[in-house]
């Protein structure tokens, strides 16, 4: 167990599930409904054992992954990025489910998903697996499994606060998060 093999197979995941929904027929309601409830626990659950297990470990030892400069950068970017996933996944449940509007939250927050998973998968992850040793990478992967297993019907969904969480992101984190 790898916690970068286990984020990346949740991003394939992630892409699946966006597909399927796409594949459905606007006036399967239930599908639909079931589907996104699925995709949005997962999407929320995995950005909280990210922020949880992931991010803090990577500013203590990361050194910036292809292009960005910093861990710090990496995970400010990051933080953004899921407040950003969660707001347009709190967007699509304001939606009549199958309706246009909701068609198009569901592909806000494809969108901003997508462009979140490339650049962690470019830069935060490629860092970690440079600097983690594999036995910290198998600890964590643990821990994260864990987490989402313990976190099936998803998360409180909150943003986090960037600069709070880049000051002390262990400290945040036990202050301020969900179950």
């Amino acid at each position: 167990m790898d916690i970068t093999h286990l984020i990346m197979d949740e991003h394939q995941q992630q892409r699946r599930l966006f597909a399927q929904i796409d594949d459905i027929d606007p006036g399967d309601t239930e599908a639909l409904s079931a589907l996104w409830t699925r995709l949005k626990n997962l999407l929320d659950a995995h950005a909280e054992a990210e922020e949880q297990f992931f991010y803090p470990r990577l500013m203590e030892i990361g050194k910036g992954g292809n292009d960005a400069p910093s861990a710090e950068e990496e995970t400010e970017d990051a933080i953004d990025d899921h407040n950003d996933i969660r707001d347009t996944g709190e967007a699509v449940d304001k939606c009549a489910v199958g309706s246009k509007q909701w068609f198009a939250a569901v592909g806000k927050c494809n969108k901003a998903n997508s462009d979140h998973m490339a650049e962690e998968e470019r830069q935060g992850l490629t860092d970690f697996r440079k600097q983690a040793t594999l036995q910290e990478r198998h600890d964590l992967g643990v821990k994260f499994a864990a987490f989402e297993a313990q976190h099936l019907d998803g998360v409180k969904v909150v943003d986090k606060d960037v600069d709070a969480y880049l000051a002390n992101p262990r400290g945040y984190m036990k202050e301020h998060a969900s179950s």
